[in-house]
């Protein structure tokens, strides 16, 4: 894999990982990361995506690893650092896979380059704040509530939150503890890292969750496929619900007995279905 810094220029650079094996006979997949995640690809993934000839591509969002933080960004901003990435590569189309945080991230890249992205992914995606018919904080553990409520509260009252919080086990389901101890230990190698410089990726992450994205999901033009657990404690499942419900184009893959991770063991067979939709 390799690994390099973009200049975005005024002192700015996002820190790229590359697949790039073969890349010409490839699908580039951009992948999305989650909160707090660095960017790495999904590596429980290479096996399925080397087999049908997927190349990942990805960044650290502002805040996470190399990348240089940028206050004040939304979900709608990704659209823009993606098309840096991608015009820098040479790469015309590629779709978009995100989980959790990450698959909102994505959702927002598929709406604002439709000429871009023919097929998205989201895993345990997130629905804007404030969505008409949805109870938005319904179904999350404490912590998480508590958590995304002080960044509703505003900058101030986010750091104070970060600043006393501690890890909570019970945010996660059984299962996803189960997953954690499989092919999934992976995230020890994404999470320590993105929090290694502080919390500040996380915290203007959860503030990009808890105000406009700055585009409609329902934009969305291109086939997306929805993944959602059924046990997820972290972005309940009628969050997954209701992107399905405001997209003419969504498919939702509801699984009953899944958390917020155990739910990417089903990843690989998205993949199938990404690659065969965005032919």
């Amino acid at each position: 894999m390799k690994e390099l810094d973009l200049d975005l220029g005024a002192g700015r650079t996002l820190h790229v990982y590359d697949t790039a094996a073969d890349a010409a006979d490839r699908l580039t997949v951009f992948w999305h990361h989650g909160t707090p995640n660095i960017g790495t690809p999904p590596a429980p993934l290479f096996p399925a995506s080397d087999r049908l000839g997927i190349r990942w591509v990805s960044y650290d969002r502002p805040g996470y690893g190399g990348s240089t933080p940028a206050r004040g960004r939304n979900l709608a901003s990704t659209a823009g650092y993606v098309n840096r990435v991608a015009d820098a590569l040479g790469i015309g189309r590629f779709a978009v896979m995100g989980h959790s945080g990450g698959g909102s991230h994505a959702l927002a890249c598929a709406a604002l380059l439709p000429d871009r992205v023919p097929a998205a992914v989201s895993v345990a995606g997130i629905a804007p704040y404030g969505a008409e018919g949805l109870d938005w904080f319904a179904g999350m553990s404490a912590s998480g509530e508590a958590s995304l409520r002080a960044a509703v509260a505003g900058r101030a009252a986010k750091e104070r939150h970060e600043a006393a919080a501690e890890y909570d086990p019970e945010m996660f389901a059984p299962v996803d503890h189960a997953a954690f101890e499989g092919e999934w230990s992976w995230f020890g190698g994404v999470v320590g890292p993105a929090l290694e410089g502080g919390p500040g990726g996380l915290i203007d992450d959860d503030l990009a969750y808890v105000s406009p994205w700055g585009c409609d999901p329902a934009e969305v033009t291109a086939p997306v496929l929805l993944l959602h657990g059924g046990q997820d404690r972290v972005v309940p499942s009628s969050h997954g619900e209701w992107l399905a419900r405001h997209g003419r184009w969504a498919e939702l893959r509801l699984y009953p007995e899944d958390g917020h991770i155990s739910v990417l063991h089903s990843a690989a067979q998205a993949l199938e279905w990404l690659r065969a939709n965005a032919e």
